[in-house]
């Protein structure tokens, strides 16, 4: 069984009050999300909160490193900054920084989400997105609320050639990956998911009268 990551949960429980937090796989740690809006990353079991208003005033006030994560051996430093113990410790403070990360980073998405197109979206052609307006997905954000797996699956009910390779795609556009970076442990999980799929769409088709 999968075993959680402890600094995962931490946050969770310290932060419940922001909404359901959800956590997925990202640049070798974990992206924390509500509503599926990215707010905070964890990476060597150390938090990392979005830039905001609040937190850029914060830091003045006591330093904070930035994450820093390597892509094709070369380091790249992201917008978000690292909690320290003294910070954990103040659990009123954490979440109200907290807080503020996630609504800047959801006046982000809204904005984003109004100029931007589903073909705009990481490995979306024209030709997937006209198919996804058929299927009734015509905006990002629609995308986003709807998964990559219900959007495949309508899809699929649409053109029975959809394979696995839509599938990442779709997963990759809601993350912002390229279809080829998707992690290993996602890209393992879809895999086993759309087989169990086929197998059952299959097994209904046989008993079709």
């Amino acid at each position: 069984m999968k075993r959680s990551n402890p600094v995962v949960e931490r946050s969770k429980a310290q932060l419940a009050a922001l909404g359901k937090i959800e956590s997925r796989t990202q640049f070798g740690g974990y992206a924390l999300a509500v509503e599926k809006v990215v707010f905070a990353y964890i990476n060597d079991d150390a938090l990392y909160l979005r830039a905001s208003e609040a937190l850029q005033h914060y830091a003045t006030q006591r330093p904070m490193e930035p994450l820093v994560y390597r892509k094709r051996g070369m380091p790249v430093t992201l917008s978000y900054f690292k909690v320290d113990q003294q910070l954990w410790q103040d659990k009123d403070q954490l979440l109200r920084l907290s807080a503020s990360s996630l609504q800047a980073a959801q006046d982000e998405a809204a904005t984003r989400h109004v100029s931007l197109r589903l073909k705009d979206l990481p490995n979306l052609s024209l030709r997937l997105e006209l198919m996804l307006h058929k299927v009734g997905i015509s905006s990002v954000r629609l995308l986003y609320e709807t998964g990559s797996r219900e959007s495949w699956l309508k899809l699929r009910a649409l053109n029975k050639d959809i394979g696995l390779k839509t599938l990442l795609a779709l997963e990759g556009a809601i993350s912002g990956h390229h279809e080829a970076a998707l992690p290993a442990a996602v890209r393992e999980e879809l895999s086993v998911w759309y087989q169990k799929t086929l197998r059952q769409h299959a097994a209904g088709e046989r008993l079709s009268p």
